[in-house]
């Protein structure tokens, strides 16, 4: 049985690929022409199935996806990165080496995932301050996560939001400001609650 997937022009795609049934990628997006920005996925990826990849995507080596993964246009995503099913990635995103995201994760345009976070299941990041006021998309900005960080399951982070370096967001946590590195925060709104080094299970 042949395996069913689609790749458009302009697409570059190192060794050893491994790409699932109803796979897309290069999509060109609105106001684009087909193979007009150039996708480059690095060595020994794995697509899952009916993962889309629109174009202008560069990718580093190992890259994973889970089933039914969408990545919008002109993203930046390092080695070793890998995302879970179901999980939502926008455009202008950057994300570096060794970044793990969870399942059912939204990711909106202008967010940066610094190396080695760690983003749980269906975590929500936001880029927009007050939605479809006049202006919003000029002043558009998602969150920043830091090298380390982690980022709790079903957490949501507001627009701009700073998340410092091995800081850990809870579960279920709105994060509303910034958060220092090494803190520990919990609740909606979340709120600092101990410092990293308290809990005894990170670290040397």
């Amino acid at each position: 049985m042949s395996i069913v997937y689609r790749v458009y022009e302009n697409v570059s795609i190192d060794s050893e690929p491994s790409i699932g049934e109803f796979v897309i990628i290069g999509v060109p997006p609105m106001g684009r022409m087909a193979g007009e920005l150039p996708t480059k996925i690095g060595r020994n990826c794995l697509l899952r199935s009916h993962t889309i990849i629109y174009a202008g995507n560069q990718f580093g080596d190992r890259f994973q996806t889970g089933h039914g993964v969408l990545i919008r246009e002109e993203n930046s995503i390092g080695d070793d990165v890998s995302i879970g099913s179901g999980s939502i990635i926008e455009h202008h995103v950057r994300v570096a080496d060794n970044v793990r995201i969870h399942s059912g994760v939204f990711i909106p345009e202008y967010s940066i995932l610094e190396h080695d976070c760690w983003i749980g299941p269906c975590v929500v990041f936001t880029n927009a301050l007050y939605p479809r006021s006049r202006g919003v998309k000029d002043s558009l900005r998602g969150p920043t996560i830091k090298a380390y960080a982690k980022i709790g399951a079903n957490a949501t982070l507001l627009p701009g939001i700073v998340i410092g370096e091995h800081a850990l967001v809870g579960a279920g946590a709105v994060v509303t400001r910034d958060v220092p590195a090494n803190k520990v925060v919990v609740g909606n709104p979340a709120r600092i609650v101990k410092d990293i080094s308290e809990l005894g299970v990170y670290g040397a």
